[in-house]
């Protein structure tokens, strides 16, 4: 027993991912919504990274701010900003231009009297004051990704002038140390977390395809093979920019695949934060970058849940017969664009965010009900594709600060 789980540990975990993610699909089809039965598995695997999502998040950002300058973060954070900005209005157009060649949602008999609710969306300036909590404490509870990046910048900040001062220098190294080694023992955490990982993703994976399956995926097929075919035409972006910035595709999906994976399975860009930092800890990425970056886009940069948006637009007008104006395209993009800042990396929020878009561009709520039925199908690739942009900026951004940014001396 012992020989076998020592096997287990030593075997890679992508290995185990993907044999996980195979027996997954055979048990989803082969038993059906009886399936279920394992759904605690998958809570678990989610509870626990949920669990490290925090300290994570706060440790790293703050060792990360301490062995770099503030000029140089400041100048990386300018990059981030203007990078997931980009990215999310080319993956939009993208989606659009895809969905408009392919034209998913023609035929599709429309189902009256099904409708779904429009949530108001926070809206732009909510999301932005929502950085600053009002209370340390209930940025944690809450799980304000946002507020906790904030009060783990500014405790940052806070330590490195400690350790830059001729009066508390001894104290500022002191508390550096403290987080440091917090930081270390929150990776060792990871490590067993990742242990669990394949068993969880088996669990949710089988469970997801238990209940959806082949008839779901079949009677919607067009508008789930149109979503992936524009997430792969991201994708494909992604490598040419990494070439163009003298960025290995092969050594970044060596490690991205595994955060990849899991994204897809858990449907949470938020939920997989934890194995995305520790592929970017393996890329070799600085700390002082990926602390902050990956945390934010997490939570604003959403490319794949912006091609979701503009396929689902198109699929909504032909399902009901209308047409896309070039005005209501160019609306989609800057609605859907700001849609995606603040919309929750958890399962179930894209159909939210659509609905959100679907009211403002006036396009009918009914079609929303039709998507949701493919909602798990389509939101798998999404979330896979948030994750991936997020590594691919951070992994980019990194290689635009080569020679520029100084790792600091602690004298």
């Amino acid at each position: 027993m012992k020989s076998i789980f020592r096997k287990y540990v030593e075997t890679s975990l992508l290995k185990k991912i993907t044999v996980a993610l195979v027996l997954g699909i055979g048990a989803g089809l082969l038993f059906g919504e009886e399936i279920a039965v394992l759904a605690p598995l998958g809570d678990l695997l989610m509870r626990l990274l949920q669990f490290i999502i925090i300290p994570i998040i706060l440790f790293t950002l703050i060792v990360g701010i301490n062995q770099t300058k503030l000029g140089n973060l400041g100048r990386m954070g300018g990059k981030v900003f203007i990078y997931y900005a980009a990215t999310s209005a080319v993956a939009i157009i993208v989606g659009l231009t895809v969905a408009s060649i392919f034209q998913p949602g023609e035929g599709i008999p429309q189902q009256p009297g099904a409708s779904v609710d429009a949530n108001e969306h926070p809206g732009v300036m909510s999301v932005l004051l929502s950085i600053v909590p009002t209370n340390i404490v209930t940025a944690f509870t809450e799980m304000n990704l946002l507020g906790i990046i904030f009060t783990a910048f500014v405790f940052g900040i806070a330590i490195s002038a400690l350790r830059s001062s001729k009066d508390f220098k001894e104290q500022g190294d002191g508390i550096y140390n403290l987080v440091s080694g917090l930081n270390e023992a929150t990776f060792k955490i990871m490590n067993g977390i990742l242990q669990f990982v394949p068993i969880g993703i088996f669990a949710i994976i089988a469970q997801t395809v238990g209940e959806q399956g082949l008839d779901t995926i079949l009677s919607l097929g067009n508008m789930v093979l149109v979503l992936y075919v524009a997430l792969l035409v991201q994708l494909a972006l992604y490598v040419i920019t990494m070439m163009l910035f003298k960025v290995s595709p092969k050594e970044f999906f060596s490690q991205a695949r595994t955060p990849m994976i899991t994204a897809f399975v858990t449907q949470s860009s938020s939920g997989t934060l934890p194995v995305t930092l520790n592929a970017a800890n393996r890329l070799g990425l600085s700390k002082g970058l990926y602390g902050f970056s990956l945390p934010l886009g997490a939570t604003i940069n959403m490319d794949g849940a912006a091609i979701r948006i503009a396929v689902s637009a198109v699929f909504a007008a032909n399902y009901a017969g209308e047409q896309l104006t070039f005005a209501s395209m160019l609306t989609i993009v800057l609605v859907g664009t700001l849609a995606s800042i603040g919309t929750a990396g958890v399962p179930g929020a894209g159909i939210v965010m659509i609905a959100t878009v679907f009211s403002q561009v006036g396009l009918p709520l009914e079609a929303v009900a039709v998507l949701t039925s493919i909602d798990a199908l389509v939101g798998m690739g999404a979330t896979a594709l948030n994750v991936t942009g997020d590594l691919t900026g951070t992994t980019i951004i990194q290689r635009t600060e080569k020679g520029k940014e100084t790792e600091r001396m602690s004298a």
